[in-house]
């Protein structure tokens, strides 16, 4: 049996025991297109539920913009209670002709790959661009699990 690396975790009973647990799972979600009623209870469920399963969740500011510039937060159960009543989206949103382009789709990857993110949320959009923008998504972001909630668009 190999011998554990000095200092890392392990499995201590079980089927696994002697084993370092499984890497966690990163996903990340962000809101899309204009505010709208729903939004921050959807941000909410996408937090508690990946929470509930082990997964870290990161939440974008400023929508696909803050996707390309990388400004990601950490969000806990405590950051997201309370948010349900409260209008908008908790993370901001904005227009980014920049993530139509190839380039700007390619530093979006750069961004989530660079914090080991293997998931992608989005919450809203539904105006021409953001589902042209939708539709692009589908063939740069084939290396992340990515998921479209709201306007009719599945990605």
């Amino acid at each position: 049996m190999n011998a554990p690396m000095p200092g890392a975790a392990q499995t201590t009973h079980g089927p696994g025991a002697g084993t370092p647990p499984s890497p966690k799972r990163r996903i990340a979600v962000l809101t899309s297109g204009g505010d709208a009623p729903g939004m921050n209870p959807a941000i909410r469920a996408v937090v508690r539920t990946g929470l509930a399963r082990g997964v870290e969740v990161f939440g974008v500011r400023h929508g696909y913009s803050g996707l390309i510039a990388g400004d990601f937060r950490c969000l806990s159960a405590r950051e997201v209670g309370g948010i349900i009543d409260r209008g908008g989206t908790m993370l901001g949103t904005s227009r980014c002709p920049p993530f139509l382009t190839e380039e700007g789709q390619r530093e979006a990857v750069r961004q989530l790959a660079s914090r080991e993110i293997s998931g992608l949320i989005v919450v809203g959009g539904s105006a021409p661009g953001e589902i042209r923008g939708a539709k692009l998504r589908r063939g740069r972001l084939r290396a992340l699990d990515v998921h479209h909630a709201g306007g009719g668009i599945g990605v």
